[in-house]
């Protein structure tokens, strides 16, 4: 039985959205030419499950590039009405066309000069007639059995908000580098922005020996660095190489008197670096390309100025 009601309502609620689809007409452009427009920002109102979805809406034209902030419509007839500015666009929602505090806020934010675009279920509703563009999200039932609760009516919104942000993000002519920008925090973003600079291991944090240091001092540099790698100098400072744990391990196996050795004699020349200021993700494919687990970082002159190993990337989120 239950498996019959999700497949009934998933089937009348994807009937919605072919339905919309079909209705889509010039009106949405308009909508779309008013907040590209917009001075300000883009307000969005209104109530219960209407409300709920319009702080989706609000979310999702924000991450996209359209500045949105969400107006509880009861909250704006008790002092927040004063967020909406002269050069703001107000959203509002409602299934109805009726909801008594949109229709309350409607005569106030047209003494404010704004531009108001209505997603409203019945398209000759009070708040339609008030509004600059109404676009139709009206539904022929909703999924419920009862025709009651807000379901179909709430995705064809939805899915009318999603379809203004992507347009909107579109008609800006925005980038994936852009999308980056507003989600720094996030794995795109991160991909997109976070440099090694950012993250990597500098000043006396990076673990360094000279040519000439006996193996026993070069394995305390490499344990108390936690880098699992030092670089190796030479008198002038200048990167001639690198010793690894393994490089270490591997000496062992073969069972050398390593004790005896200086870093010189078991390092591995030409070590793979990475210029300053580039993307991190970058550091990452050249570890995953060599299968490598530290890098060093270098500048313009190739002097040493960190270090960096895998772990840091995957702590940043990078993978």
């Amino acid at each position: 039985m239950s498996l019959k009601i999700v497949k009934e309502v998933i089937r009348m609620e994807c009937e919605a959205i072919q339905a919309l689809e079909k209705r889509i007409g010039d009106e949405f452009q308009q909508a779309v030419d008013i907040l590209l427009a917009c001075k300000g920002r883009v307000i969005i109102t209104g109530l219960g499950k209407s409300g709920l979805i319009g702080q989706k809406i609000a979310s999702t034209m924000t991450s996209t590039g359209t500045a949105a902030i969400f107006l509880h419509a009861a909250e704006g007839l008790h002092g927040d009405l004063g967020a909406v500015l002269k050069g703001d666009v107000v959203i509002c929602i409602s299934k109805s066309g009726t909801t008594n505090e949109i229709l309350n806020l409607m005569p106030l934010l047209k003494r404010q000069s704004v531009k108001i675009i209505s997603i409203t279920g019945n398209v000759n509703s009070p708040i339609a007639k008030r509004s600059d563009v109404v676009l139709d999200a009206s539904v022929s039932s909703e999924a419920c059995p009862f025709d009651l609760v807000p379901t179909s009516s709430t995705t064809v919104t939805l899915v009318l908000g999603d379809a203004l942000a992507l347009a909107l993000f579109q008609e800006r002519g925005l980038s994936v580098e852009d999308f980056a920008r507003y989600h720094p925090g996030g794995y795109i973003g991160k991909r997109h922005f976070l440099k090694i600079d950012d993250i990597m291991r500098t000043g006396n944090d990076i673990a360094k020996v000279c040519t000439d240091t006996p193996i026993p001092e070069t394995i305390i540099e490499i344990t108390s660095k936690r880098l699992g790698a030092t670089c190796i100098v030479d008198k002038n400072d200048f990167l001639v190489g690198i010793i690894t744990d393994g490089d270490l391990r591997r000496q062992i196996e073969q069972k050398k008197e390593i004790w005896k050795l200086s870093a010189k004699d078991i390092m591995t020349s030409d070590p793979k670096c990475i210029k300053k200021g580039v993307l991190a993700v970058e550091a990452l494919n050249v570890m995953e390309e060599h299968s490598i687990n530290q890098l060093i970082v270098v500048d313009n002159k190739n002097d040493i100025i960190g270090m960096v190993h895998i772990h840091d990337l995957l702590k940043a989120g990078l993978a």
